[in-house]
């Protein structure tokens, strides 16, 4: 089977990259964008001057802390609607018994 994967040129933190990756090149791009917005936001939020590998693992953490959050909200809300259909399903019951 041939390798389907593209060559996608990126720029994060003023280093460019070539990135091979079986995905739609647009969206590569936007998820280097997406990494190049949250090392600036960091280095904006930093009172001095950091190496840019510091930048890079703290802004990792905001992302990763992004993630865990929207997995936490996700498990909740899949919750919330499993205990709705145990109610239901309990309400459908009891009607026909």
């Amino acid at each position: 089977m041939p390798d389907q994967s593209s060559l996608v040129k990126v720029s994060i933190f003023g280093q460019e990259y070539t990135v091979k990756a079986p995905a739609d090149p647009a969206y590569i791009q936007s998820i280097a964008e997406y990494v190049n917005s949250k090392m600036k936001e960091v280095q904006d939020e930093l009172p001095t001057a950091q190496s840019s590998t510091r930048i890079a693992i703290l802004a990792s953490m905001n992302v990763t802390d992004e993630l865990f959050s929207i997995r936490q909200t996700k498990e909740n809300e899949k919750s919330e609607v499993d205990a709705k259909i145990s109610s239901l399903i309990e309400l459908i019951d009891e009607s026909i018994i």
